[in-house]
């Protein structure tokens, strides 16, 4: 599958692959977790999935992930929400319905606001909107907090070989960008797939979107032995599965 590139209003390029289906369907896009990127497993799932459907699909890599330019210390709620909606403008024309796994759940969500026109169905993924104010920097003890004001950035361990970057811009654009303790506006299907063994979103915090969303179409499936990653073949059977039925519904 060819890299393509997307060249945004401040030269930051964003890399995506894509899947040209039939002119009228809809276009699905993937939102990963922080640091990951297009070449995950369930990104690659569903581009096979969306080839075997002819349905337009774009997988994508934000700013400081991948194969996208910038440096992720440098990345906020804000950019990387912003860069959904950057695909969005300029690679579809029809309705779109997102994926948004773990913290593209909620830049899914804060998308799904901007562009209300666009998008018409959301499928989260373990989501974790606020996750940098109500899970990373509540667990912070003093000291943590203190080397964010004085060194800019605190680093944690992450599964992802280096560790995770989080900045003072990061935490502070995301208190300002927190939804979950204001009614969640989006009137159309959502379907949110969480693991019961979600070691990093547990699954009381992410049924909390529920109460929030403003839709009356709003389905939450709890996966027995699930984990963050939701990527055994049973699981990335119920994702498209989960795919089809709002293929079939919109």
């Amino acid at each position: 599958m060819t890299r393509e590139s997307l060249t945004c209003e401040d030269g930051e390029i964003i890399a995506f692959k894509r899947n040209i289906g039939q002119a009228d369907a809809p276009t699905f896009i993937w939102c990963g977790g922080l640091k990951s990127d297009m070449e995950g497993g369930k990104a690659v799932h569903l581009h096979a999935w969306a080839k075997s459907r002819d349905v337009n699909y774009i997988r994508f890599d934000y700013f400081g992930h991948g194969e996208s330019s910038g440096d992720f210390v440098d990345g906020t709620l804000s950019r990387w929400a912003g860069d959904v909606e950057r695909v969005m403008d300029a690679l579809t024309n029809g309705p779109v319905i997102l994926f948004g796994s773990s913290m593209g759940g909620w830049a899914s969500l804060l998308s799904a606001a901007a562009r209300p026109d666009k998008v018409k169905g959301l499928i989260l993924i373990n989501p974790a909107p606020d996750f940098t104010e109500k899970m990373v920097y509540a667990s912070w003890d003093d000291a943590r907090r203190e080397m964010l004001e004085t060194d800019g950035v605190v680093y944690e361990p992450s599964d992802y070989g280096e560790p995770y970057a989080y900045s003072k811009a990061l935490i502070e654009d995301g208190r300002a960008r927190q939804i979950l303790d204001a009614p969640i506006e989006f009137s159309g299907p959502v379907r949110i797939l969480q693991g019961e063994q979600d070691s990093v979103v547990a699954w009381e915090y992410s049924h909390k979107i529920m109460g929030a969303l403003s839709s009356q179409d709003v389905l939450y499936t709890l996966i027995k032995g699930g984990d963050h990653s939701l990527s055994r073949p049973e699981d990335l059977k119920l994702l498209t599965q989960t795919a089809d039925s709002i293929l079939t519904q919109l």
